[in-house]
């Protein structure tokens, strides 16, 4: 029986809290669980398609859209895991009730039953009690395993995101890089090519004195 309460509390771990208590103490309502989960659910559709909607009105459509899918799968995954772990605490509830049960049985069993026959119900008993156990152990490492995969998944989704961010804006960005270095060149060149022109005037030849104008006859003096 105590291997039973432990499933139970391993298969607790994927619910809120306050649900963790109640299940814990037997007097949980599972019905309204469920039907709160099912309210989470389509409140993740239903912002799911505001997202999506509002990704069409950006400039990196896919980049945005991809984003709310791993959001949405996430947050998905997570009311599947609660639904999971209900399911496992109601079914080891009712192992649990019929073990217990079997112990009644066994506890008012008939005087005829023979020792031989009362060690095969206890190893019958134990061997049930494994069983399910090792089951609910077996489902817990699965969903454990299951969020480890997920999350290195879509961390390597992220980075991927993150790089193809980076060479997207890159691209965007090399035409106005080019510009900015042909425009550099060419003022450069425009620089080189002024000093060039004030160089050679300071190095020009000055040109010869004019020619002195011969007197005019007016001027002669007179005999």
């Amino acid at each position: 029986m105590k291997k039973i309460v432990l499933a139970m509390l391993m298969a607790l771990g994927s619910l809120p809290l306050w649900a963790q208590s109640n299940a814990a103490a037997g007097n949980a309502d599972f019905e309204a669980e469920r039907s709160r989960l099912a309210a989470e659910r389509a409140a993740i559709e239903a912002r799911f398609d505001k997202e999506r909607a509002a990704c069409y009105q950006k400039f990196a459509v896919e980049d945005c859209l991809r984003d709310s899918r791993r959001r949405r799968r996430a947050e998905t995954d997570h009311i599947k895991r609660q639904e999971s772990a209900i399911n496992d605490i109601e079914r080891q509830r009712r192992g649990a009730a019929e073990l217990e049960k079997l112990d009644q049985k066994a506890a008012t069993r008939r005087p005829q039953d023979t020792p031989e026959k009362q060690d095969e119900s206890r190893q019958a008993q134990k061997d049930r009690e494994q069983r399910a156990a090792d089951h609910a152990a077996s489902r817990a490492a699965t969903a454990a395993e299951a969020d480890e995969r997920r999350r290195q998944f879509e961390a390597k989704q992220k980075a991927q995101a993150d790089e193809q961010a980076k060479a997207a804006q890159r691209r965007a960005e090399a035409p106005a890089a080019v510009e900015r270095f042909e425009s550099k060149q060419q003022k450069a060149a425009e620089h080189r090519a002024s000093r060039e022109r004030q160089n050679a005037e300071r190095t020009k030849p000055r040109g010869a004195p004019l020619p002195t104008p011969p007197a005019s006859p007016a001027s002669a003096p007179s005999r």
